[in-house]
């Protein structure tokens, strides 16, 4: 799925993830590094998971495969909104009202955060396509994602996120801490305040993830933040692998691991390397932060073999 033809379905997309991400920030308490406003692949889709409301919770949920916003609260409510093509400014109009009748009712800042020009969303009539079959094909590249990006993870003692979906940038992203603090960040995306930036890097990190962007297909990226002398030019797998002095940061096409022998190696190899960078050449402390998550595993086939 080349990312050029459907371009005006992504940029559509990615203002309703916003609205339905600010949606969860309105309610959910402050995790450090904005953890508790992502979204998170789903068997269906993308969802919030269960986000508090009064005495109970609710959640809203992507399902690409019935094509349709779903809301449920744990009184037993049930809503949704069509996924076809509308405004971003009708979408919004549509899961403010389903929230009302729900009895979630809630207040969002309601513009875009990460881009530019960033149109309020009751007035922007401009994003307004929608193809279903590329949502679901966007769908299926981030749940290949996650699998591989959630096993990687595992291989991590130390602080690290979950494999989750940031709205703002519209990337599936999974972040691991070396433990020390990170010099202020310098930067900021547009639209989007300077302490937003400041909170999510915070702390020396090394991060990895996929986007919609960087290559034909979209790419898989790594970085480091404080990135350390000599980061750049780091010797890292695959061989479609490269630095890009524009993004600041490693990348891999999809298209380049979608058509490898092996495109979970592939991927791995990457993953691994690219940490690898900023862990090595950052002095962090890998013998504490790093564990097989296999270390189990003899132990566990015993019990089995012994229970009852």
């Amino acid at each position: 799925m080349r990312v050029a033809d459907w371009a005006d379905t992504r940029d559509t997309l990615h203002m309703w993830t916003q609205i339905v991400g600010k949606i969860r920030l309105a309610h959910a308490p402050l995790v450090n590094h904005w953890w508790q406003v992502t979204l998170y692949v789903s068997p269906r889709g993308l969802t919030t998971s269960a986000i508090p409301y009064g005495a109970g919770a609710f959640d809203i949920e992507f399902d690409f495969l019935d094509d349709r916003l779903r809301v449920r609260t744990s009184d037993g409510g049930d809503g949704g909104v069509a996924l076809a093509p509308m405004p971003v400014a009708r979408f919004y109009a549509e899961v403010m009202a389903v929230l009302d009748e729900l009895g979630v009712p809630t207040r969002i800042h309601a513009r875009p955060n990460e881009v530019d020009p960033a149109i309020r969303f009751a007035e922007d009539d401009r994003h307004a396509s929608y193809d279903p079959d590329a949502a679901r094909l966007f769908w299926r590249q981030l749940l290949q994602a996650d699998r591989v990006i959630g096993r990687f993870r595992s291989r991590f003692i130390g602080k690290v996120s979950p494999v989750h979906f940031f709205w703002g940038s519209f990337d599936l992203a999974c972040t691991r801490f070396s433990g020390r603090k990170a010099p202020p960040h310098p930067g900021d995306p547009p639209n989007c305040p300077h302490y937003v930036t400041v909170e999510g890097y915070s702390h020396e990190l090394s991060s990895c993830g996929f986007w919609p962007g960087g290559g034909e297909e979209g790419a898989f990226y790594a970085y480091a933040y404080p990135e350390p002398d000599g980061f750049a030019d780091y010797p890292v797998g695959p061989d479609a692998a490269f630095y890009s002095r524009e993004n600041g940061q490693f990348l891999l096409p999809y298209e380049a691991v979608a058509t490898a022998p092996d495109p979970d190696g592939e991927l791995t190899e990457f993953l691994e390397t690219t940490y690898a960078a900023a862990a090595d050449l950052g002095g962090w402390d890998r013998a504490a932060l790093e564990a097989d998550p296999h270390r189990w595993d003899d132990q566990h086939h015993d019990d089995h073999e012994h229970g009852p």
